[in-house]
């Protein structure tokens, strides 16, 4: 595949994936809380309703995006809601410290099961790395995305594979079982909610795009290469089911059960690797929005140093919120009230207002403008 086109149409998908996974999707705990619940079928049919969701919000996402100019979701939400805009600022900079705090606390729990040393390690060793990539730039942070892509996809296979020649017997049977598929459309709906604002953090990645028709496919393509991890561990953790939905970190349970230890830290890397390009690029978005702004009043980027001490003061703060409350709290607690935030401030607007105005302006040639939906020449 030519790397033009990997970055129109692929890259966008793995960006996004990368900010959906985290902590919480790669270690099993938001699949056992928001998909279990609902049995081994009613979690793979909304597993399928979030997938559906992400690439219609992502589609859209990216039109808008590519059609307005918006390379930062300061300018995205000033076109979209207007005077409103500062609104979403509040809930992505709320959702963000939330989330890296999940991250943070995945990082501590999952270090300290590998060395034994104190959570905390983990949690700042992590947010090192994230500060690391994040300072030198949108290139650095596009390559991670890229090579820890590689990575996963090629462990949550094998992972796959394992799982099924050593379980699949009770994971037919838990298929095969008589539960009540139920809730599963709230369930991914949820899910979907409060992790499609990816769509919003990655908007530096859509700079590659070309037309209207690599946003859109971009989009189509972000939904299933986002969920697709997911399908793969969920199949696993139903061998286990229902009794794995009260483990901490059922990616931990399920590769002790395979009693494989070279496997399980190469898994856990793998784990602390999502982490890693899911942290960098929520931290990314918020040195993209002031990069913007410096750009506009004087004429330059923001600075490394500029982008060390932004990073460093929103990962420090995320790490205290994660020592004081843990991951099954924040998940349980945090998750669900910004994904209602997210879906009132964002996507409502988005499919109404938003697709509105994407619908004046198609084949014109001409960008949305801001708060009247008038069109301007681009």
């Amino acid at each position: 595949m030519k790397p033009g086109l990997f970055r129109r149409l692929i890259l966008p998908g793995f960006a996004f994936k990368a900010c959906v996974i985290g902590g919480g999707y790669a270690t099993g705990r938001e699949l056992a809380a928001f998909f279990l619940p609902s049995g081994p079928w009613g979690g793979l049919l909304g597993m399928a309703v979030a997938a559906v969701v992400w690439s219609a919000v992502c589609s859209l996402t990216f039109i808008f995006a590519l059609q307005t100019g918006s390379r930062d979701y300061r300018t995205f939400f000033k076109h979209l809601l207007g005077p409103a805009g500062p609104l979403f600022e509040i809930s992505y900079v709320s959702a963000m410290v939330v989330i890296l705090a999940v991250f943070a606390a995945a990082a501590g729990a999952i270090f300290a099961g590998l060395t034994g040393a104190p959570t905390v390690v983990g949690s700042l060793l992590l947010m090192g790395a994230i500060t690391f990539v994040v300072t030198f730039g949108n290139d650095s942070v596009e390559r991670v995305f890229g090579y820890v892509s590689v990575f996963l996809y090629a462990t949550y296979a094998i992972f796959f594979v394992l799982a099924l020649t050593h379980f699949g017997r009770q994971a037919s049977a838990a298929f095969a079982s008589a539960v009540p598929a139920k809730g599963w459309v709230v369930g991914g709906v949820t899910y979907a909610g409060y992790n499609v604002i990816g769509a919003i953090a990655i908007l530096p990645v859509l700079r590659h795009m070309r037309r209207r028709r690599d946003a859109l496919v971009a989009g189509l393509l972000a939904g299933p290469l986002a969920m697709l991890p997911a399908v793969l561990f969920f199949v696993a953790m139903v061998a286990f089911y229902p009794a794995i939905q009260n483990q901490l970190l059922p990616s931990d349970y399920i590769l002790s059960q395979l009693g494989l230890p070279a496997f399980r830290v190469l898994f856990q890397l793998m784990i602390l690797a999502a982490l890693l390009e899911s942290g960098s690029g929520f931290v990314n978005a918020i040195n993209e929005r002031i990069s913007a702004i410096q750009v506009r009043r004087r004429g330059v980027p923001l600075p490394r140093l500029g982008r060390l001490c932004v990073t460093l003061a929103v990962l420090t703060f995320s790490v205290f919120v994660a020592t004081r409350f843990g991951l099954v709290q924040l998940i349980a607690n945090g998750y669900r009230w910004l994904s209602y935030a997210i879906l009132a401030i964002y996507v409502l607007p988005l499919v109404t207002i938003g697709a509105w105005r994407l619908w004046r302006a198609r084949g014109t040639g001409l960008a949305v403008d801001p708060l009247v939906g008038a069109a301007t020449e681009a």
